[in-house]
């Protein structure tokens, strides 16, 4: 799942990329509002993370364009600026949270899930497999209600298989799904993963078949 995040503080930009990518999300970090925008407009995010004090284009003007286009992608402000009017203005702009610095990573993680559960309009958030089940909101994967451990590169990789049940998925599209702006990732890492996830979902009798010349796959499962 990939997010855009807009935040121009070294510091706290680089702590927000390295703990979301531990939670299994895939990162985009712009430095400026400029950047931003040109990312909205050219990839596509489950959700952004909008600092308002961006600069060569502030927040507000970021968000504004974004609505502009007829986005409706979840959006949740990150600023230290704690005016009233300035809260007010981002929502009436479009923003679907707020959030002032400093903050709580689990509090953001906790708005984060429940934006993309809106955003996404998911009323039954399980992706199921025969027995395996997926919650790719929570991140979470279980074989007949037993938690399985699995890294984030690894429910990457199984939710994009997932999702396109039934056709090939490319190395290429894998790369792209696992991979924010700033990783590198060659074909053999692709091969890794695959083969780890082949070996932890043998207990639900699930099968990544290797489709030459085209990447990897799930058959369609019939119950």
């Amino acid at each position: 799942m990939r997010i855009l995040l807009a935040e121009d503080d070294a510091l706290l930009g680089d702590a927000l990329s390295r703990s979301l990518r531990q939670s299994g999300y895939s990162v985009d970090w712009a430095r400026d509002g400029q950047d931003a925008n040109l990312a909205l407009s050219d990839q596509v995010y489950a959700l952004v993370i909008l600092d308002l004090g961006l600069p060569k284009m502030d927040g507000f003007e970021v968000l504004r364009l974004l609505r502009a286009r007829g986005s409706k992608l979840p959006v949740i402000i990150l600023t230290a600026r704690e005016a009233l009017a300035d809260r007010v203005k981002g929502l009436d702009l479009g923003a679907d949270d707020y959030l002032a610095k400093p903050f709580d990573m689990p509090e953001l993680e906790a708005r984060l899930r429940a934006l993309i559960r809106r955003g996404n309009e998911v009323t039954t958030p399980e992706i199921n497999y025969g027995s395996l089940a997926f919650n790719p909101v929570e991140r979470s994967v279980n074989i007949g209600g037993v938690p399985l451990e699995l890294s984030a590169r690894e429910i990457g990789v199984l939710e994009l298989l997932l999702l396109r049940a039934g056709r090939a998925v490319s190395k290429e599209a894998l790369v792209e799904h696992l991979c924010s702006w700033d990783d590198e990732m060659g074909d053999n890492a692709i091969e890794v993963y695959v083969h780890r996830l082949r070996k932890k979902l043998e207990p639900a009798g699930v099968q990544i078949r290797t489709v030459r010349g085209l990447g990897y796959m799930f058959d369609k499962y019939n119950d």
